[in-house]
């Protein structure tokens, strides 16, 4: 039987566009307050007031993830405003891509430094909360790409590599405290980090939509405390 997610708190990052965004206001839509932190305030500030007009709380606190001081801090104002978390969810990262030897090393730390440190100094931040609890949940946006390396992906991939095996460590780590640790893998998802501009309208509505990454989520949420799926896999049905 599912279980009610009305009410907890969830802390989402990456929040401000794209994925981050459709997950905040679509646990907004289940009665969820939210917690959000991105690097722009002015686009936070404009996904926390659509969350509020569906009835819930919701705080912003600005973040470079890849910033450990920056993300204790944001996690701090979260906690002051909104209460302790019981979801966490790390959605915030970049896409780097290119041939082996033409990405530069900086771009190549700097790929690692947010999509695997970032994920970490947050969790970091947030896991106490819930093992004083006793309970929660901590979603990881992946890729497919975390499971597959392809042609051009390879710091991109790395990272996501990384991420899966950290999770998948975690899960083990923290089950005993009543935590569910999961993945989504996604493949190409319609958003400005996978395609800029590059897709007009009609060609978007072929892929995933980060409202449909949002609403698996809640699915998941949902599910009883016995279960959890730990990782899932998403792909659009025919998006050539």
């Amino acid at each position: 039987m599912a279980q009610s997610i009305k009410g907890k708190t969830a802390y989402i990052t990456g929040a401000a566009r794209g994925i981050g965004k459709a997950t905040a206001l679509e646990l907004a839509r289940e009665g969820i307050h939210v917690g959000l932190i991105a690097r722009t305030e002015s686009t936070l500030a404009k996904v926390a007031e659509e969350a509020r007009s569906l009835g819930v709380k919701a705080s912003v606190a600005v973040a470079d993830i890849s910033d450990m001081e920056q993300v204790d801090q944001a996690v701090a104002k979260l906690t002051n405003d909104l209460g302790t978390a019981d979801i966490l969810i790390n959605n915030a990262g970049i896409g780097t891509y290119g041939s082996f030897l033409e990405i530069d090393p900086e771009e190549w730390k700097r790929t690692f430094e947010v999509n695997v440190f970032g994920t970490y100094y947050v969790t970091r931040a947030v896991l106490p909360q819930l093992i004083e609890k006793n309970r929660g949940d901590i979603i990881n946006i992946s890729s497919s790409s975390g499971l597959k390396g392809t042609e051009g992906s390879t710091a991109y991939s790395g990272s996501k590599f990384a991420v899966q095996g950290m999770t998948e460590a975690l899960m083990q780590e923290v089950r005993k405290h009543n935590i569910r640790v999961m993945t989504l893998n996604p493949s190409l998802v319609a958003t400005d980090l996978t395609f800029g501009d590059k897709l007009d309208e009609a060609d978007k509505e072929k892929y995933m939509q980060p409202e449909d990454l949002a609403e698996h989520m809640v699915a998941q949420l949902k599910l009883h405390p016995r279960i959890f799926i730990k990782q899932s896999l998403q792909w659009a049905t025919n998006p050539f």
